[in-house]
């Protein structure tokens, strides 16, 4: 309705005599937040590949490397609660290391309202930064693995519940009883829903800016791990990329 009403008042000497509502005032907003160890499930089912379809350890390994793309995303998702979009566009280059920062807006692109800023990155996660050369994600899309793992896992199977927001969504719930009410300002300039006062990118990790969004980061990924160890292990043979990306996207 608000193209068609744009469509109308684009013609010359015409006005639409209706004004369509906006999506945020007839849509639900997701209800579901996957918690620690569904959070651990997702890993799981990259890392450890299971079922009646894989019958030896080389078939694992195979099904390992298929979902090694799905894992990647994972890992940025939790480290930097950044929006699918910003995941898909991120480069090597805006990895920050002297300070340990990100830069989620690529260069050369315009803010728009979904505002992308510079964040403090989780120690758990700068080796991949670190061991990326161009774009972190190979493939942008994940949907036919992430559908796969929502069905296997049981996430609902609604996808506005339970589509690839779901991680943004659920970090900044469980950051949130972290950092305490009273300094979840901090959680807000993580999302890019309020812009950091600072303009230093040194002083990004300080507990005064984003500082304790970052131990909340950390302290959720420790909890990860605890249960799924290699979910964010460096050596772990998932991080190799697959050598047929075609074969990863199809199978999930």
């Amino acid at each position: 309705m608000r193209q068609l009403a744009g469509a109308i008042n684009a013609a010359p000497g015409q006005r639409a005599r209706f004004k369509a509502e906006q999506a945020k005032n007839v849509s639900a907003s997701p209800r579901y937040r996957a918690d620690i160890p569904m959070l651990a499930a997702m890993f799981r089912y990259c890392l450890e590949p299971s079922g009646p379809h894989i019958r030896s350890a080389k078939e694992q390994a195979i099904y390992v490397g298929y979902r090694s793309n799905l894992l990647r995303y994972l890992r940025a998702a939790v480290a930097t609660w950044a929006r699918p979009e910003e995941i898909a566009d991120l480069r090597s280059d805006q990895w920050i290391p002297s300070a340990g920062a990100l830069d989620l807006n690529p260069k050369g692109r315009r803010q728009t309202r979904k505002y992308r800023g510079i964040i403090p990155v989780p120690r758990q996660f700068m080796p991949y930064l670190a061991a990326t050369d161009g774009s972190y994600m190979p493939i942008a899309n994940i949907r036919g693995a992430w559908d796969s793992m929502r069905k296997e896992i049981g996430l609902p199977s609604d996808r506005g519940e339970a589509g690839w927001k779901l991680i943004r969504r659920s970090m900044a719930t469980l950051a949130r009883r972290r950092i305490g009410e009273a300094n979840w300002r901090q959680g807000e300039m993580m999302l890019g829903h309020v812009r950091t006062s600072t303009s230093d990118i040194y002083a990004v990790r300080d507990p005064a800016n984003l500082g304790l969004a970052l131990s909340a980061t950390e302290s959720i990924i420790d909890d990860i791990c605890a249960l799924v160890p290699a979910a964010f292990h460096r050596t772990c043979t998932a991080n190799v990329a697959s050598n047929n990306p075609k074969k990863e996207k199809e199978n999930g």
